[in-house]
C-alpha cells in the first residue's frame, strides 16, 4: 500500500528505546515482589534479568551540515551498502533458522531493502542530508504514516525501528543493536521485542521472556512458543525491573516475582523441570484419560518446520499457512512454483491428515500484485477471502496448485478458506474445492460465522478456529494493540462461548470442529477446548507433547466440568482460576 515489502510478523513497540534500568531503580528493595501479566507459554524459570541494547546515539550525527553537491551520490551509495549489509546478516541468521523465526528473519530483511523508505531516504541525501539524518527521517516519516492508520499497520513501527537502529549503526561502524548474548542463562525483559531480536534468541542462553507490552497472540509469543520457553506478556512495573536482578518467571500463571528466595525459586524450577521431563515423554496419540480421542497437530509455514514438526508425536498439520509463497513477490507464483511448496508439506506427513489454508493476505498482509487499494481500517477490509473475491485467479491457481501437489504425493489435502463471514461465502469455496477433489473447510474468525455455524455446515466438511482473530473480532481489541492484551486473551468467556456454540453445531452433524488458533498451545485451555467439544487441536509444534501430556491426566467429565466453569465465569482471569480449580 506505501511501497513496502509485506512484512507478515511485526510487534508494536521499539525495542531500540528500552534503556537498562538503574541499580538504584525502587524495585530493588522489593524481595518477593509479585508481578502479573498474561501467561503466553507455561513453565517455570529462574536468572538474572537482560535488556536489549541502546540505539545508536544520534546526539551530534542530526545536526551535521548539509553535504556539498559531490558528496552526494558518494553518500548514497555508502547508504545504500549499509542497508545491504544488515539485510544480508538477516537473511543469513534466517537461513540458519526454521518455522516463523525464519519467517521473521526473512521478512525483517526484505523490509531493509523495501524500495519505499529506501527512495525516501535517498531522495534527502540527494537534497544534502547526510545518510545517517536522511536515515533517521525517512523511517520516522513513515512511522509517523503507519501510527496514524492503527490497527494491524502501527504493529510495523517496530520493525521500522528495527532496521532504522541498525542501518545508522551499520553506517556509524557500530555493533548492531539488540539482545546482548547472556553469559548465563538469563530471562528478558523488555518493553517489547523487534522481531528479529526475537527470532535470534538461544533458549540454552535466554530461558524466559517478559514484556510490559504486547498480546498472547503477538509474534514474541508465537516464537516464544517456537522455542519453548516461558513467556508472560502485558506485565505491570517490569519497566521498573533493572537489568541484572534475579526473578522468577512462572509462565502458568503469568506471575515475575522480582528477587525471590534462591531455594525457592529453584526448586519451583526443578518441579516445573520433572513435569516438563514427563511431558517430553509423552509419545501420543491425543487422548484423555479415559480414552476420548483429541487430534493433535502442528501449525507449520514451510516444509521445514513441518519435517521438524514429524519429529514430535503430531499426528498431521492442522494448519499450514500458504502466505510464504506470495509476500515477498512481484508477481503472482506459478501453480508448478506452489505445488512444490505444498507438496514438501504433504511429503512431510505422508499419510496423515494436512489442513491447507489457502492465502491469507490483505490487512497487514498486502500482496504487491493483487490491487490492494488504501483502507480507512485495514483489519475490517479486503483480506483473507475477499483478497481472493477481488482477484478471482489467485483462489483458482492456487486451489489447482493444492490438487496438483495432492496428486503428486499420493496425500490428498483437506483445504480451509480463511475470513469467512457467511454461508454463501463459504458455499462458493466448497464449490472450487470439490471440482478440484478437495475436501472443503473453513476458518471460523468471524463472530458472525459462529453464530451461524449450522448454516455453514451445510456446505462444507469441516470447521477450524482461528482463535486468535476470532478474539479481536469478538472483543472489539486489535490483537497487537499492547494495552489490550487482557481483552484479547483466549480465556475471555465470550470467546469461548462462541467456540462452544461452534463444536456444539459439529457434534450435531457429526463434522469435527478443530481450533488452530495459539489458543490450543495452553494445556490447561486445551482441557477446556476438549471439554467445549472441539475434536482436534493444532499449535507450534513445540506444544504437542505439553498439551498431549496435560490431556492423558484428565478424564473427559474433568474437562466438561472444567468448560462448564469457564463459561460462568466473566473475565479471563476469573475463566483461568475456574479451570485451575477443576483441573488442579
Amino acid at each position: 500500500m506505501f511501497g513496502f515489502t509485506p512484512v507478515c510478523v511485526a510487534l508494536s513497540m521499539d525495542s531500540c528505546n528500552l534503556v537498562h534500568m538503574p541499580s538504584s531503580s525502587p524495585l530493588t528493595s522489593h524481595s518477593g515482589l509479585v508481578l502479573h501479566g498474561v501467561p503466553v507459554v507455561a513453565g517455570v524459570q529462574y536468572g538474572p534479568v537482560i535488556r536489549p541494547g541502546k540505539p545508536p546515539d544520534l546526539g551530534g550525527a542530526l545536526a551535521v551540515p548539509d553535504l556539498p553537491e559531490d558528496a552526494r551520490a558518494p553518500e548514497v551509495e555508502r547508504f545504500r551498502a549499509a542497508a545491504a549489509a544488515v539485510a544480508e546478516r538477516l537473511r543469513e541468521r534466517a537461513a540458519h533458522a526454521t518455522g516463523s523465526a525464519a519467517e521473521v528473519l526473512s521478512a525483517t530483511a526484505s523490509l531493509a531493502q523495501d524500495r519505499g523508505w529506501l527512495g525516501a531516504a535517498e531522495k534527502q541525501i540527494n537534497q544534502g542530508a547526510p545518510a545517517v539524518r536522511a536515515a533517521d527521517a525517512a523511517i520516522e516519516q513513515f512511522v509517523e504514516m503507519f501510527t496514524k492508520l492503527g490497527g494491524l499497520m502501527a504493529e510495523r513501527v517496530t520493525d521500522l525501528r528495527d532496521i532504522r537502529g541498525r542501518v545508522i549503526a551499520e553506517l556509524q561502524g557500530l555493533p548492531e543493536p539488540g539482545v546482548p548474548i547472556p553469559e548465563e542463562p538469563s530471562v528478558l525483559c523488555a518493553e517489547d521485542l523487534a522481531p528479529a531480536d526475537t527470532a535470534g534468541l538461544d533458549p540454552a542462553l535466554v530461558v524466559a521472556l517478559a514484556t510490559t507490552l504486547g498480546g498472547p497472540t503477538s509474534h514474541t509469543a508465537i516464537i516464544a512458543r517456537q522455542l519453548g520457553i516461558p513467556c508472560i506478556v502485558a506485565v505491570g512495573g517490569l519497566d521498573e525491573v533493572p537489568a541484572g536482578t534475579s526473578v522468577l518467571v512462572d509462565g502458568t500463571t503469568g506471575t515475575v516475582t522480582v528477587d525471590p528466595d534462591e531455594a525457592a525459586a529453584r526448586e519451583a524450577v526443578a518441579d516445573a523441570a520433572r513435569a516438563a521431563q514427563a511431558a517430553a515423554g509423552w509419545s501420543g496419540p491425543g487422548a484423555t484419560a479415559d480414552g476420548h480421542t483429541v487430534g493433535l497437530l502442528a501449525n507449520v509455514s514451510d516444509g521445514a518446520a513441518a519435517r521438524a514438526a514429524r519429529q514430535t508425536p503430531a499426528e498431521g498439520v492442522g494448519l499450514f499457512r500458504t502466505e510464504l509463497c506470495f509476500l515477498n513477490t512481484d508477481t503472482e507464483p506459478s501453480v508448478q512454483t506452489q505445488a512444490g511448496i505444498y507438496a514438501e508439506v504433504l511429503e512431510a506427513f505422508a499419510g496423515h491428515k494436512v489442513v491447507i489454508r489457502t492465502l491469507d493476505a490483505g490487512s497487514d498482509k498486502p500482496l504487491k500484485f493483487a490491487g490492494h487499494a488504501e483502507e480507512a481500517n485495514p483489519a475490517l477490509g479486503v483480506r483473507g477471502i475477499r483478497v481472493a473475491t477481488a482477484n478471482p485467479g489467485l483462489l483458482e491457481h492456487q486451489l489447482d496448485a493444492i490438487a496438483v501437489a495432492g496428486k503428486r504425493t499420493g496425500n490428498a489435502p483437506w483445504v480451509m478458506a480463511p475470513m469467512i463471514a457467511t454461508a454463501e461465502e463459504a458455499a462458493a469455496f466448497a464449490d472450487q474445492a470439490r471440482a478440484r477433489g478437495l475436501t472443503p473447510g473453513v476458518m471460523i474468525e468471524i463472530p458472525a460465522a459462529a453464530l451461524l455455524a449450522d448454516r455453514v455446515l451445510e456446505h462444507v466438511d469441516f470447521l477450524s478456529i482461528g482463535t486468535n482473530d476470532l478474539a479481536q473480532y469478538t472483543m472489539a481489541a486489535d490483537r497487537m494493540a499492547p494495552g489490550l492484551a487482557t481483552l484479547t486473551d483466549p480465556w475471555q468467556p465470550a470467546v469461548l462461548s462462541l467456540v462452544a456454540r461452534t463444536a456444539a453445531a459439529g457434534a450435531a452433524v457429526g463434522k469435527p470442529v478443530g481450533v488452530c488458533g495459539e489458543a490450543a498451545a495452553d494445556p490447561m485451555l486445551a482441557c477446556v477446548l476438549t471439554g467445549l467439544g472441539v475434536t482436534s487441536l493444532s499449535a507450534a509444534a513445540a506444544a504437542v507433547r505439553p498439551v498431549g501430556a496435560q490431556l492423558a491426566r484428565v478424564t473427559l467429565q474433568q474437562c466438561r466440568d472444567a468448560a462448564q466453569a469457564v463459561l460462568r465465569t466473566a473475565g479471563a482471569a476469573e475463566a483461568r482460576a475456574a479451570a485451575l480449580a477443576v483441573l488442579g
